[in-house]
């Protein structure tokens, strides 16, 4: 006769799923003695293992002895619901690793205008490779100046960022991409085109109008604009680029950014062994962010293609 726990079972620990892994090795084979090579343990550990089931669950669930292995009434309906059980589990197994295998959700990223002329490609390769790992992976991407992406990411409206590094904002990580040069230049029809390399000095090059960023740089880079005589501003570099286009201003830009303009004979670089500065381009994250399988496989496939 069966002796029954007093009070319902309260909750399945990893203790008794693997003791029920035993219990359905034991039933399958048929026995204690056959269940010996199957799991790889001796008769007395597996009949030690089965009293302790028996005894969490309050339910005897076979006989053994002389007349040989056979389960109570209780023992299969126990046996039906481990079947039961650990199928689920092993569904969950199966479609949580789906998850890392075919990726799903949406990448907000930030970006400062002008990026996709950089040679390197970090970010154009790293997100060929995000969409490759998770074909149903929505990616928004958002230009916009670089204090906008650093405050879009630190309020969570962005997953992440890319922008000039020009200072870490508490609350946030930076990730060094890669570096770029923004040289002086000029457009055709400024008085400077056609000039004489000899004749651009110092004083030559400073009255000029100019452009100053309104985006934030570090001190070392707002010495090379604090020299210059700006009469004009911008929010971003394609708006540098407008302005230096008329013809009536200089103003820094990146090389690969500007090259295309070069090769058409539209802009010239001044002094460009002189007149430039290198910025770094960071991929910027909020500190402490909730796990995110689709940020963190960018942030993976960013770091492969370096």
């Amino acid at each position: 006769m069966s002796t029954r726990r007093p009070d319902p079972l309260a909750q399945v620990s990893d203790f008794d799923i693997r003791l029920l892994k035993l219990f359905r090795s034991v039933v399958e084979s048929g026995g204690f003695s056959a269940a010996e090579s199957v799991l790889g343990i001796g008769r007395s550990a597996i009949s030690q293992q089965m009293s302790d089931l028996e005894q969490r669950l309050g339910l005897r669930l076979c006989q053994r002895g002389r007349a040989g292995f056979a389960l109570t009434e209780e023992g299969r309906e126990v046996f039906q619901s481990t079947q039961q059980l650990l199928a689920a589990l092993e569904s969950f197994r199966t479609e949580v690793n789906g998850l890392h295998q075919n990726l799903r959700g949406e990448l907000n990223i930030g970006l400062t205008d002008n990026l996709v002329t950089v040679q390197h490609m970090r970010i154009t390769n790293a997100l060929s490779r995000l969409k490759e790992r998770g074909p149903d992976v929505r990616v928004h991407i958002r230009m916009t100046p670089p204090s906008e992406v650093e405050q879009g990411v630190l309020d969570g409206r962005l997953h992440i960022g890319v922008v000039p590094q020009s200072g870490a904002l508490s609350g946030l990580d930076y990730q060094p991409l890669y570096d770029e040069r923004s040289l002086l230049y000029c457009a055709v029809g400024h008085p400077l085109f056609y000039a004489d390399d000899q004749l651009l000095d110092d004083e030559r090059l400073n009255t000029q109008d100019a452009i100053a960023p309104t985006f934030r740089l570090p001190p070392e880079i707002q010495t090379h604009y604090q020299v210059l005589n700006c009469t004009a501003s911008a929010s971003d570099r394609e708006g540098m680029a407008f302005l230096i286009l008329t013809g009536r201003y200089i103003g820094y830009l990146p090389d690969h950014y500007a090259n295309a303009w070069v090769q058409q004979g539209r802009l010239r670089a001044l002094k460009p062994d002189v007149r430039f500065y290198d910025l770094n381009l960071a991929a910027v994250t909020r500190k402490g962010r909730r796990p995110h399988l689709v940020l963190e496989s960018f942030l993976e496939a960013l770091a492969a293609v370096s």
